[in-house]
């Protein structure tokens, strides 16, 4: 199936032209090395606006390679819980994103909780504002779409312990790309604190320790399923280099201090 646009023009520029040299100007950002060839990200999907520098910085600071599992978030109820996208495309304002047919069917075959549901994926925008990125980066890219909806936490760990196994025994190098944002419309001191406990969490790959944290500090982390599969697949493929590239709030667009959204960029190599 061909997966059309959702958010074109809301979250991001419709204008081809102008959605490059966006991308481009979020993703130059010099460091003193190499870019890393990372197991996994962790990048925010607000508005471009809003979030746009934080997952840029991380964009940046990787080798992208050509083989990308997205884990993205199912916001809206409709749709199945652990869903999965197996073939076709999706399109962007700069073209069309295949999906990895081959990675994809391994995923299914490994994690039977996956189901094949467009519905899930229709207006989901977790995922989609992702996608302009990758190609203005990286054009030969395939991916996997994958979206969680609310699931307990043993189901995130199955699904995470397939998605390393699934790495594990391909030879391609593979980047477990997952999306969230953090903590949502509280005021801007409570939310860095809130934030910086989740983040803790995340740099420790402590998966169970985030789904606590985020649970018994009411931190409303909208991709808590994605970020705790995300942990469970890289402690179960061994040792990951976390590193915080970029932390902000959308006070530092909007000047709101009152209600705020938080956004991590952390790169595991």
């Amino acid at each position: 199936m061909l997966r059309l646009p959702a958010v074109s023009g809301r979250f991001y520029p419709s204008s081809p032209a102008e959605l490059a040299a966006l991308i481009r100007q979020y993703t130059k950002v010099d460091y003193a090395n190499e870019p890393e060839h990372a197991k996994a990200c962790l990048v925010p999907h607000a508005g471009y606006s809003y979030s746009g520098p934080v997952a840029g910085a991380v964009y940046a600071r990787m080798a992208i390679p050509k083989r990308i599992l997205i884990l993205g978030v199912r916001h809206y109820p409709r749709g199945a819980n652990a869903a999965i996208l197996s073939s076709g495309a999706w399109r962007t304002p700069l073209g069309d994103a295949p999906i990895d047919e081959a990675l994809a069917q391994a995923l299914r075959a490994a994690c039977p909780l996956l189901r094949e549901d467009s519905v899930a994926h229709s207006s989901e925008h977790s995922l989609e504002v992702q996608i302009p990125f990758l190609q203005v980066l990286q054009r030969e890219f395939t991916f996997v779409p994958v979206a969680l909806g609310s699931l307990r936490f043993e189901d995130l760990v199955i699904v995470g312990e397939a998605i390393g196994r699934v790495i594990a025994a391909c030879s391609d190098e593979i980047l477990l790309l997952t999306t969230s944002d953090l903590n949502h419309y509280e005021n801007d001191a409570t939310t860095r604190v809130k934030d910086g406990k989740a983040i803790d969490r995340i740099l420790a790959v402590d998966a169970g320790g985030l789904y606590d944290t985020c649970r018994n500090e009411a931190i409303s982390m909208c991709g808590l399923g994605p970020t705790v599969a995300m942990l469970t697949a890289l402690q179960s493929l061994g040792t990951a280099r976390p590193e915080l590239v970029r932390y902000a709030t959308s006070a530092d667009v909007s000047g709101d201090l009152s209600s705020v959204v938080g956004y991590a960029g952390i790169v595991l190599a």
